[in-house]
C-alpha cells in the first residue's frame, strides 16, 4: 500500500513540475509580446516627433515605420 502512495505522490509531483514549467513559459511569451509591442509603439512615437520637429522628412519617417526588425528565433 505504501508503494502505491509513493508512486502516486511522485506522479503528482511530476505533473506539478510540468504544469509549473508550462505556466512560466506561457507567461514569459505573453510578457515578451507585451514588451515588443510597447517598444514598437515607442519607436513610432519617436519617429513622429522627429518628423514634427523637422529632423527627418515624412518620406524618411514612412520608410522607417515600414521597416520591420527581423525576429530572433
Amino acid at each position: 500500500m505504501e508503494a502505491i502512495e509513493t508512486i502516486m505522490n511522485s506522479r503528482s509531483f511530476f505533473f506539478l513540475v510540468i504544469g509549473a514549467i508550462a505556466i512560466v513559459a506561457i507567461l514569459g511569451g505573453i510578457l515578451e509580446s507585451i514588451l515588443r509591442t510597447r517598444a514598437q509603439e515607442r519607436s513610432r512615437r519617436e519617429i513622429a516627433a522627429y518628423i514634427a520637429e523637422g529632423s527627418i522628412t515624412p518620406e524618411q519617417g514612412e520608410r522607417l515605420m515600414k521597416s520591420t526588425p527581423k525576429k530572433s528565433c
